[in-house]
């Protein structure tokens, strides 16, 4: 039910009328995203590991493969991490891209889904504890080391 403002200034209830956040249309059109990717041969969705559990969802942030080993050490706590011949892919917690402009050659999969490709990607690492989840900003900053990319917040405004 939706409160909504009359022409006298009084509230009046509306039945039947819903509001939808900003954030719920995000995930409305990501979820629709993922379910046209999913289609058979068009990509494979990362899984966490059974006796894990994920409640904020997951996304995955890879890298290329030489890159890999040059975050692991850089990282205070590292989650889930998957490997193929050409990347490693960090599980993140859902909505992780909102606000960050993950440097290149990162690529952000919403919905942990990964490209298709002949192997897929092997667990190669996996926490202690029960989340699967690799925090998404030391992550993100590991990475803009590694890339000498410098964060998004400490780059000069343009007018």
């Amino acid at each position: 039910m939706a409160v909504r403002a009359t022409s006298a200034g009084a509230a009046s209830r509306v039945r039947g009328v819903r509001v939808l956040s900003l954030d719920t249309l995000v995930r409305v059109e990501r979820g629709r995203k993922d379910r046209t990717a999913s289609a058979p041969g068009a990509s494979r969705r990362l899984t966490v590991p059974e006796g894990m559990r994920a409640p904020l969802g997951c996304d995955a942030v890879a890298v290329p493969a030489e890159l890999g080993p040059l975050l692991m050490p850089r990282l205070p706590r590292v989650g889930c991490v998957y490997a193929d011949s050409t990347h490693w892919w960090w599980l993140v917690p859902s909505d992780s891209d909102v606000a960050l402009e993950w440097p290149a050659p990162a690529h952000y999969a919403t919905g942990a889904l990964v490209p298709a490709s002949p192997s897929v990607p092997g667990l190669i690492h996996t926490p202690d504890g029960t989340l699967p989840y690799t925090p998404p900003i030391p992550l993100y900053l590991a990475l803009c080391r590694v890339t000498g990319t410098p964060p998004a917040w400490s780059r000069p405004v343009s007018a």
